[in-house]
């Protein structure tokens, strides 16, 4: 299966500064997949997303996508196809209310009234939104706000979502929505998400995590995997989940991730 993210050896400094950012970085994200690139402030995650959304453009290596370069122009068509969806969902509104926001990329991409008619109400309801589509997205809880935000994003129907730190600024009740939506796009729509987080506890149900950290990768591999690292994680100034920071007070298994898989094992 062919990758639509595919960094090979890649690195990138910023003009002004002294060291690089990325140093060497190699992954791949295949379609269906749901991969979390987790690291403190500084790690150079989301630099990333700069590279891949094409915001950045001057890197050593090659950056695949969907199998061209993306220093080729063919590749920019693509570009298209990728949704982002930032920290902060407010700087992401551009409508006076909840529907008309999520219609303003259709409108860009110039499709008809009858087809935007059909997609606005569709991906609102997908994201549990429907019944605040007449509101001011200002108005809206935190996690509402990122549903509206990924609403927008799902309307122009892309391969690959990236989540750059899409639940930093959210209360627990807001975070547990935003990760069971994301959870609900990857499992049973099968949409390719790609999620940057500086919190371990939001990468349980990824198929993979990559663990970067002083701007290169310092681990990879599927979750069980990673959280048998503990010290490295550890080292790296990572912090545990609170369900695997409790099995190991008790002595339980240090792969019980989840809260049930916790409460299951007490009992």
């Amino acid at each position: 299966m062919q990758p639509i993210i595919e960094f090979k050896n890649v690195s990138f400094k910023y003009d002004t500064a002294e060291q690089p950012t990325l140093k060497e970085i190699c992954f791949s994200v295949f379609p269906g997949e749901w991969v979390s690139i987790v690291g403190h402030n500084g790690s150079g995650k989301s630099t990333l997303t700069k590279l891949i959304a094409g915001i950045e453009t001057e890197f050593d290596g090659q950056l695949m996508i969907n199998g061209a370069s993306v220093k080729t122009e063919e590749h920019s068509a693509f570009r298209q196809r990728i949704g982002v969806v930032f920290q902060n969902p407010e700087n992401q509104f551009v409508g006076s209310i909840v529907k008309y926001d999520v219609a303003f990329g259709l409108e860009n991409k110039r499709l008809s009234y009858e087809e935007m008619h059909e997609i606005v109400p569709k991906v609102l309801k997908d994201v549990d939104m429907f019944d605040k589509q007449n509101h001011e997205p200002t108005a809206l809880s935190g996690g509402q706000k990122q549903r509206v935000a990924i609403a927008g994003v799902l309307a122009l129907n892309p391969k690959l979502i990236i989540l750059d730190e899409a639940t930093s600024m959210l209360d627990p009740e807001g975070k547990a929505e935003i990760l069971k939506m994301i959870k609900k796009l990857n499992h049973e729509w099968g949409v390719t998400v790609l999620s940057i987080t500086h919190d371990l506890s939001e990468v349980v149900d990824s198929n993979r995590v990559i663990v970067m950290n002083e701007g290169a990768v310092a681990l990879q591999g599927e979750v069980g995997t990673i959280f048998k690292e503990v010290n490295t994680l550890k080292a790296i100034g990572l912090d545990l989940p609170f369900e695997m920071r409790i099995a190991q007070k008790l002595q339980l298994e240090t792969h019980l991730l989840t809260y049930d898989a916790l409460v299951e094992r007490l009992l």
